[in-house]
């Protein structure tokens, strides 16, 4: 297996995941503002943008596995949805490796169960799987609207998305059907305590996918992470509002090197 790796910049290590669906450019701007201080390690997700796929099982232990194989020994961690789950499983298994964790609208438990009744309803993870085996183009589209659903920004922010989906192929449904799969059924909610680097999360204010009656009871579960809201964001704040991402992003890195 084979992965799409791209490096900018030196200094401190930094690594950036993408989420389900999609490839390392969502991060362009994001990179472009790290590279004067850092060197960004920027991965596409196996089965994503220009990487091959995994021979063999499709999930959160083989994606994390996958990623610490090209990534440099240790650094920063910024993941977004699926990716920032994948660093928490990272954090979890090879502490060692995580300097620090920054997750962007991401969940250790993407879907409600009986308690953790806040999360995205499994319906809604089920009616993606069905659309898929019928025409997963589409799919990925509508997937792309409802990260920007209820965005104070969100027409220009799913026009960038998918601007920048468009300039790869789209992963095979095989991969979106597996990616899926994690998000429906990984918890690592009990592990996270686990977790002894720094971490920040970011949520959005308006996201549909990590709603913020979740965000809250994450931030309950997990009182030594540094936790804030962009108001008016979506799931995607990085694009829809890149100066105040970007604001807590470097607050953080600038506390973690200083």
């Amino acid at each position: 297996m084979s992965l799409y790796v791209k490096t900018l910049g030196a200094g401190p290590d930094i690594v950036l995941l993408h989420g389900w669906g999609l490839h390392a450019d969502i991060w362009q701007e994001t990179a472009q503002r790290l590279a004067p201080a850092f060197r960004v390690t920027l991965i596409d997700l196996p089965g994503h943008g220009r990487s091959a796929a995994i021979d063999g099982a499709f999930d959160l232990d083989a994606l994390a596995a996958a990623v610490a194989a090209v990534a440099p020994s240790r650094a920063v961690w910024l993941g977004w949805s699926l990716g920032g789950m994948v660093a928490m499983r990272l954090a979890i298994e090879h502490p060692e490796r995580i300097a620090g964790l920054i997750l962007v609208a991401s969940s250790p438990q993407f879907v409600r169960s009986g308690d953790w009744p806040h999360a995205m309803e499994l319906q809604v993870l089920e009616a993606f799987t069905q659309m898929l085996e019928q025409d997963y183009h589409d799919t990925l589209q509508r997937f792309l609207a409802l990260q920007t659903l209820g965005s104070a920004r969100g027409s220009e922010t799913l026009r960038s998305l998918r601007e920048l989906a468009s300039r790869h192929h789209s992963p095979l449904p095989a991969t979106l059907r597996s990616g899926l799969a994690i998000l429906r059924d990984a918890n690592l909610r009990p592990r996270l305590r686990e977790i002894g680097c720094r971490v920040q999360l970011i949520f959005g204010q308006r996201d549909a996918l990590v709603p913020l009656a979740e965000a809250l009871d994450i931030k309950e579960i997990w009182p030594s992470a540094h936790w804030h809201v962009i108001k008016g964001a979506a799931h995607a704040p990085f694009l829809s509002h890149p100066d105040d991402f970007f604001d807590v992003v470097d607050e953080f890195l600038y506390e973690q090197i200083r």
